[in-house]
């Protein structure tokens, strides 16, 4: 980590976003809808500003399964939000 504090909505809005109370509802809801392990990694790393050290030891995977898995989720919120 960079120490560089981030935001989820800055990791997934393109160069045209939405209103933003539009893309905070639609986040909510796509993240409501997200399977357990992948909303636990959103929610921990965005919003209770874990490292990804801190989620791998919490989820007892490796560091680098944290980071892929955190690319892949945060592309599929992506593709939810177009």
């Amino acid at each position: 980590d960079s120490g560089k504090e981030q935001y989820l909505i800055e990791k997934i809005e393109d160069e045209n976003p939405l209103d933003k109370q539009l893309d905070n509802e639609l986040l909510y809801s796509i993240i409501k809808d997200l399977p357990v392990r992948d909303r636990k990694i959103i929610i921990l790393r965005y919003f209770r500003d874990k490292t990804q050290k801190d989620v791998a030891m919490e989820l007892g995977v490796s560091q680098v399964q944290v980071s892929r898995l955190e690319s892949k989720i945060l592309e599929k919120i992506k593709e939810k939000l177009k």
